[in-house]
Formats: structure tokens, sequence, C-alpha cells
């Protein structure tokens, strides 16, 4: 029976990959940093908000989100990042990272599931569970829904 999936991978910190599954993603574009407005007393793993198609659009640093340094600071700050628009239910979440790899195919039944000695704490929450692919690689499956439902955004006023 055939279970495969399209993913969107890109890269996470220098060595890692990571994917998500397309099936949650409206957009990808490429942002750059002055677009970006800052929002003060946001966690630091927040970068502000970005004019996407007329409305607002929180975009988050994944990497600084999941533990690893941050993409938009010191030597690693790119001038141009990709954004990756999660949505769930009309609201929508921009993931900033470093750069895109490929749509996957990837079979769903060869998903491992995640195991806390395996991962860095901060980023266990956020996983559905990881791939290993032809060179032996683990593939992070990033969990859209979670990222999206992250106590962090929930800023009410």
């Amino acid at each position: 029976m055939e279970t495969k999936d399209k993913f969107l991978s890109f890269n996470l910190g220098v060595r890692d990959t990571a994917v998500i599954s397309l099936q949650y993603i409206t957009e990808v574009l490429q942002v750059s940093l002055p677009e970006i407005c800052g929002v003060p007393q946001m966690p630091s793993c927040v970068l502000g908000i970005y004019n996407w198609r007329g409305e607002m659009l929180w975009l988050v640093d994944l990497e600084a989100m999941l533990g690893y340094p941050p993409i938009s600071q010191g030597a690693n700050l790119l001038s141009k990042m990709m954004a990756i628009v999660l949505e769930n239910n009309g609201k929508y979440l921009g993931l900033l990272v470093r750069q895109l790899i490929d749509i996957e195919w990837l079979d769903s039944h060869q998903m491992k599931p995640p195991s806390a000695e395996l991962f860095y704490p901060k980023i266990s929450p956020f996983l559905e569970g990881y791939f290993i692919n032809e060179s032996e690689d683990v593939i992070f499956n990033l969990d859209a829904m979670t990222i999206i439902q992250a106590p962090i955004w929930k800023i009410d006023h």
C-alpha cells in the first residue's frame, strides 16, 4: 500500500535536515530582515511581523525556537531567509529557515517515533518523528500543528 506523502525539506542548523508535511504549508517566500517589523517583549525566537498579502504574518526563527543558535543573529545573520508559511484553521505562522532543499516523497510507515535521548530537549515537543534516509542521515519530521499551536504564540491582549 502506498503511504507516501509530500514533505518540504530544509536545513536546520549546520548539519541537520528537517521536513514539514506539505499539507500544512500555504506558501514559501523569501524575506529580507529589513522587511520584518520587530515587536518588543516577545520571546527571542519571534523576529516580528511581516506584511504578507496585506496581512500581518508573525515570523519565527525556527532554529532559535528549536534550540539551535539563532539564524537571525551575529555571524549567522542572513540578509535573505526563506519563510515557510504554515496554516491551520485560518491562522498563519511564518517559519524562517536558512534554505530550502527540496520537495520529498516520504513514506509515513518508515517514520520512527521520536525518542527524547536522541534529540535536544527543545526540539522534542515539536517532533512527529524522524526518518533515516539512504545516506543514514536523520531527518526530523516537524509537527506543523504543534508548532502553530505552541503556547508562545498565545498572544492575548
